[in-house]
C-alpha cells in the first residue's frame, strides 16, 4: 500500500531494538488518561449495539486490564473543533491527557513544541515490515516516530450518481467501487448541468466558516498544479496558479454552482445537505463515506446511488490521506509514561483489535489482505496512491495556518478580496507563522 506520502526520511527507529524493554522495567502501575476525537462508533463494526466513539478504547482497556490490572484507564472523546483548545488549556494547567488518538497531522505541532514522548522504543521489527515505509515516513520527524499509525483515512469528493444520471451525465459516473477522475473542463460542465437540470440543487458543497474541512479548501488550491509549498517549506500559494485555483472555486460561487452563503456554512453543514439531497458533489473520507452507508442501510438517510471522485487537477487528480494515529505526551511521569506506551503498544499490534482499522482503511498489510473481502473500496484507495498528496508537509505551525486560510477564503466569497488579494495576505502571513514557529520547534533546532 504505497501512500505516496512525501515526509520527513525515517533513519531513527532502529534505536527502538536498544529501548525494546525500556516501558517494563520503569513499571506499568498507574492511571492512564486517553483522549481521542471522534473516529468510528463500535469496537469493530457501527452496527454493534450500543455502539460509540469511545466504544474501541474501553474495549482495548478492558482487554489490556486483564493482564495488567494495576493501570486503570480512562477514555474521554473530544469534539475536533475544541481539540486545540482543550489541549491549549491542559498544557497550561498540567493536566495534559497521557494518550491522543487522532490523525497524525492535527497532532504534529506537539511535537515541535516538544511536549510529545518519542514512540521508537515500542516500534518492532515486525511492525516496520507490516507496515509502508511511506506510512513510517509521514509520522516520523527528525529521525524519531511521533505517531504510532493505526489506520488512514483517504478523502476525496463523493457524489450522487442518480442526480448525474437523472441530468444526463451518465458518461460521467465511475464504477460503482471506483473513483471517479474528471478533468477541470468536465468538473465544470457536470456543474453546470446539474444545476441547468435541478435548480433547486447546490452542485457543489463548498464551506468556509472555520478551519473544519479545511483539508479540501486547501486541496482545491492545488487544481491547477500550485504545490501549496515550495521544496523549502514556504507557502507559494502568491503565484499565477494559485490565483488561477482560487479564482476557479470563486467562479462557480458566483455562477450559482456552489452552496449559497459558503462563508457562513461549516463542512458538518455541507455534510448534512449532501446526506438529504441538498447537494450532488461534496467532499467526503473513508469514514464518512461509510457513515452514510450504514445510515442508509439503518434507515436514518434516504438511500441515493454514492459513488466516489478525485478533486480535478490540471495534470493530476489530486487525492490526501488522514493517517489515524497515537501520541504520548511527556508529562514528566514516567510509569504513567511507560503505561501509557505500553497500552499503545498493546492495541496498536494485537491481532484482533488491529483489525478494527478496517473503519478508516488498514495501514497494515497483514490486516489489509485478511480484511480484502470486507473492503470493496480497498483496491481503489490503493491504486489511488499515486494521486495522494502530502497536505500538512509536516510544517511547524500547521493548526495556525488553517486558522489563517478560512477567513481569507470568507473575504474571497464575500467579495471583500480578490483572489490575488486574499492569496497575497494568506501567503505572507503563512510564511511569518511557518519562520516563527520553525525557530520554536525543539526537534528542528
Amino acid at each position: 500500500m504505497v501512500l505516496g506520502v512525501a515526509g520527513l526520511a525515517l533513519t531513527g527507529c532502529g534505536k527502538g531494538q536498544e529501548k525494546a524493554s525500556e516501558a517494563d522495567s520503569k513499571g506499568k502501575s498507574g492511571e492512564v488518561e486517553v483522549w481521542l476525537t471522534p473516529q468510528w462508533k463500535g469496537v469493530q463494526d457501527p452496527s454493534e449495539e450500543g455502539a460509540d466513539y469511545d466504544s474501541f478504547f474501553k474495549e482495548a482497556a478492558k482487554r489490556y486490564n486483564e493482564k495488567n490490572p494495576d493501570v486503570k484507564i480512562k477514555v474521554q472523546v473530544i469534539p475536533g473543533e475544541q481539540r486545540s483548545d482543550k489541549l491549549s488549556v491542559a498544557m497550561q494547567t498540567k493536566t495534559l491527557p497521557d494518550v491522543f488518538f487522532d490523525s497524525s497531522f492535527a497532532l504534529s505541532e506537539y511535537a515541535h513544541m516538544g511536549v510529545l514522548a518519542p514512540l521508537d522504543d515500542i516500534v518492532d521489527e515486525k511492525a516496520k515490515k507490516d507496515i509502508p515505509s511511506s506510512i513510517w515516513e509521514n509520522v516520523t520527524i527528525k529521525d524519531n516516530v511521533y505517531f504510532y499509525p493505526f489506520g488512514h483515512n483517504p478523502g476525496t469528493l463523493a457524489y450522487n450518481a442518480d442526480m448525474f444520471k437523472a441530468a444526463g451525465l451518465e458518461k460521467y459516473v465511475s464504477g460503482e467501487h471506483d473513483i471517479a477522475n474528471w478533468s477541470i473542463d468536465e468538473f465544470t460542465t457536470i456543474l453546470k448541468t446539474l444545476k441547468e437540470k435541478n435548480p433547486d440543487v447546490a452542485p457543489f458543497g463548498l464551506y468556509a466558516k472555520n478551519n473544519q474541512g479545511d483539508t479540501w479548501n486547501m486541496s482545491y488550491m492545488r487544481m491547477f498544479d500550485n504545490p501549496f509549498f515550495d521544496k523549502d517549506g514556504k507557502i507559494v500559494l502568491n503565484d499565477e496558479s494559485g490565483e488561477k485555483a482560487l479564482t476557479y472555486i470563486n467562479d462557480l460561487r458566483k455562477n450559482g454552482y456552489t452552496t449559497k452563503g459558503a462563508e457562513s456554512l461549516t463542512s458538518n453543514d455541507v455534510n448534512a445537505m449532501f446526506q438529504n439531497k441538498q447537494t450532488a458533489v461534496n467532499f467526503t473520507n473513508s469514514v464518512l463515506f461509510s457513515g452514510i452507508q450504514k445510515d442508509m442501510k439503518d434507515g436514518k438517510v434516504e438511500p441515493f446511488d454514492m459513488r466516489l471522485a478525485n478533486i480535478p487537477g490540471e495534470k493530476n487528480p489530486i487525492s490526501f490521506t488522514y493517517v489515524t494515529s497515537s501520541v504520548v505526551f511527556n508529562t514528566g511521569d514516567e510509569k504513567r509514561m511507560a503505561a501509557a506506551k505500553d497500552f499503545v503498544k498493546f492495541y496498536s499490534t494485537d491481532a484482533e483489535l488491529v483489525k478494527a482499522s478496517k473503519n478508516t482503511l488498514p495501514v497494515r498489510e497483514s490486516v489489509s489482505k485478511e480484511l480484502s473481502g470486507e473492503l470493496p473500496y480497498l483496491e481503489a484507495y490503493n491504486k489511488n496512491s499515486e494521486n495522494v498528496i502530502n497536505f500538512s508537509n509536516n510544517t511547524p505551525g500547521y493548526a495556525e495556518l488553517r486558522n489563517a486560510f478560512f477567513p481569507e477564503l470568507q473575504a474571497v466569497f464575500t467579495d471583500a478580496k480578490t483572489p490575488k488579494e486574499a492569496l497575497g495576505n494568506f501567503t505572507e502571513q503563512g510564511n511569518r507563522i511557518i519562520e516563527t514557529n520553525k525557530k520554536k520547534s525543539v526537534i528542528l533546532k
